[in-house]
């Protein structure tokens, strides 16, 4: 019997385990799926926690209620991996596993103790995070509360989860601000390690005028070294000082400790493996999806599913001995809340930049690219729906994996 064994019961990883279940025999393959954690979090949907639009239920299910049954789950930290040996050490009774194929999707984690002074004082008081369930829950109690003042949302430093998240933050609280009737009581400021609003010129430049049109101020360049809560400033190693009165920060992100414990990540934590087939560059027989991987694309839930297909499709060729294609192009595409019920899509690749248009039908939608509109905002909160019930099945969606011109306008 071999085994394949996947790492991380995420988006990505749950992917997977339906996807192979659909091709491997279960006379000749067992499939093994590890995760420390028995909840499955719509990630996604921390945003609007804050803002009273979702609450916590809203974003947590159970794992298993997505993965096949006759996929094994062992809930368990991991002690180790040893890929020259093909083997999984587990925290739990000290399990081994042997295996075959090992696919990698432990994600990207926030950090926030990387950054001196970051959790010393403030921490959930003044000074909050989104990126995590119970960071979105606490500034949710905090906003009923608050009275107003200097609000500054800080990137410590990319890449992160979902790069526009930072954006739809801000562009939710001018909404939920003007909605209690103070947005005049808060100065929004956002603090960046970019040199704009985007990491993409035509994007930047579009949101970074949506910042200017909503009196939220830009603080570009700023690399942050430390947290001063005596001063409550932020200030960047070039000792620029930013002063708030709440802080909303996007911590470090980190690929998952254990991928460092096993010697097989960059500086990151995250594993190098070949931007186009998803192969790792040194085990064969290793596989990355999602924000486990070191592709220079975002972090996103969208981009993992794109590199499904290619995936999938890659590891049955290196089952039957043929060599990986090349197919992933570092296809991703974002929604991005706007406020006020409008939204904007980003459709981009590793070439290409974020351009104008129509998607996902050429001249007809019905979302409008890198424009805002209601379409748009519907789709992001029936997106929703779609992870639950579609996505994370690894059900066929009505795009293709690769990036589509057809419909842009250059």
């Amino acid at each position: 019997m071999k085994t394949l064994l996947i790492l991380g019961a995420g988006t990505g990883g749950t992917m997977v385990a339906n996807k192979m279940a659909q091709h491997l025999d279960p006379a000749e393959w067992r499939i093994i799926i590890v995760d420390r954690d028995e909840n499955h979090y719509y990630q996604p949907g921390f945003l609007f926690i804050p803002f009273g639009i979702y609450s916590q239920s809203d974003v947590v299910k159970p794992k298993r209620n997505f993965l096949p049954p006759n996929v094994q789950v062992i809930f368990s930290d991991i002690e180790l991996i040893e890929p020259d040996k093909n083997r999984v050490r587990l925290v739990r009774e000290h399990k081994l596993i042997n295996y075959d194929v090992l696919v990698i999707a432990t994600g990207t984690h926030t950090r926030p103790q990387e950054t001196p002074g970051m959790v010393d004082g403030g921490w959930r008081k003044n000074i909050f995070d989104f990126y995590t369930v119970e960071g979105a829950v606490a500034l949710s109690r905090f906003f009923k509360f608050w009275k107003g003042g200097r609000m500054v949302v800080n990137v410590v430093e990319m890449p992160i989860k979902c790069p526009v998240a930072p954006l739809e933050f801000l562009f939710l609280a001018d909404w939920y601000f003007h909605q209690r009737n103070m947005r005049d009581k808060v100065e929004i400021v956002y603090a960046t390690p970019l040199p704009g609003a985007f990491t993409r010129p035509r994007a930047s430049a579009i949101l970074g005028n949506m910042m200017q049109e909503k009196n939220i101020l830009l603080e570009p360049d700023f690399a942050i070294m430390e947290v001063d809560n005596a001063k409550q400033v932020i200030r960047s190693y070039d000792e620029r000082e930013v002063g708030y009165d709440l802080l909303v920060t996007v911590p470090l992100n980190m690929g998952a400790e254990v991928i460092a414990r096993s010697g097989m990540g960059d500086e990151l934590n995250y594993v190098p493996v070949d931007k186009h087939t998803l192969q790792s560059t040194t085990w064969e027989n290793v596989w990355v999806i999602g924000d486990a991987s070191n592709v220079p694309t975002s972090k996103a839930g969208s981009v993992a599913h794109f590199m499904l297909e290619v995936l999938v499709e890659n590891i049955l060729r290196y089952l039957e001995g043929l060599e990986p294609l090349p197919k992933f192009d570092g296809h991703a595409n974002c929604f991005i809340e706007s406020g006020f019920e409008k939204g904007i899509l980003i459709d981009f690749n590793y070439d290409v930049e974020p351009l104008p248009g129509k998607f996902p039908l050429p001249g007809f939608g019905p979302f409008s690219l890198l424009k805002e509109s209601p379409a748009n905002h519907w789709g992001k909160m029936m997106f929703r729906w779609v992870y639950w019930n579609v996505l994370l099945k690894g059900e066929e969606m009505p795009f293709e994996s690769q990036m589509s011109m057809a419909g842009k306008w250059v």
